[in-house]
């Protein structure tokens, strides 16, 4: 059996460690509800973003929406492989770098 002062000090230890999850917890849902409030007042009154027009997203600047590119490992190529764009891994379109994707400054 298990002596009941190393008991008691796991009862203990549940204890604050229990409180330590549910504090967290509940602050991570504060922040989170606080950042979405301040998220919709900011959308509420910005403007649209002139880059991509309101829409957060444009036609990617690679591969100029083809969805592939030409690409060769050597200096001087003999044979051109088309591969698959990076920037928008073959979407055709890539999120707006000036506001994020959100569509508003």
């Amino acid at each position: 059996m298990v002596p009941k002062s190393l008991q008691a000090l796991g009862k203990g230890a549940a204890f604050i460690l229990g409180g330590f999850i549910t504090v967290n917890i509940a602050t991570s849902a504060a922040v989170a509800a606080f950042r979405s409030i301040v998220e919709e007042k900011r959308k509420k009154f910005a403007l649209p973003c002139g880059v991509c027009k309101g829409k957060g997203f444009y036609i990617c600047k690679l591969c100029q929406g083809n969805a592939t590119i030409k690409w060769s490992p050597l200096y001087d190529p003999i044979h051109i492989n088309p591969c698959v764009c990076p920037t928008c891994e073959g979407n055709r379109v890539q999120h707006c770098l000036n506001c994020l994707g959100k569509g508003y400054n």
